[in-house]
């Protein structure tokens, strides 16, 4: 039995072991990198539905406003990247 509680020991010393490589692996980011990388995925998000709605949208209309809502998204994903990051 002792046996048993001392194999899980090493294993959650281990497994804490590997948690701490994997904390120093990854990089340190800012609050303001975190943020505008939050928001570029939102913004790539939110292109990937306007393309996948103007697939498959027959109203003139709607197409219009999709493709403005489109140049809109694009024009701020080109914002958000030419916007310098603290280092």
């Amino acid at each position: 039995m002792a046996r048993g509680w001392e194999s899980k020991s090493v294993e959650d010393q281990m497994g804490a072991a590997q948690a701490e490589r994997d904390a120093r692996a990854k990089p340190h980011l800012s609050p303001q990198q975190i943020e505008q990388n939050e928001q570029r995925h939102s913004l790539l998000l939110s292109r990937s539905q306007i393309l996948s709605r103007l697939k498959v949208t027959r109203n003139a209309r709607y197409r219009a406003q999709l493709n403005s809502a489109l140049k809109h998204v694009d024009a701020q994903l080109r914002e958000c990247e030419s916007s310098p990051t603290e280092k």
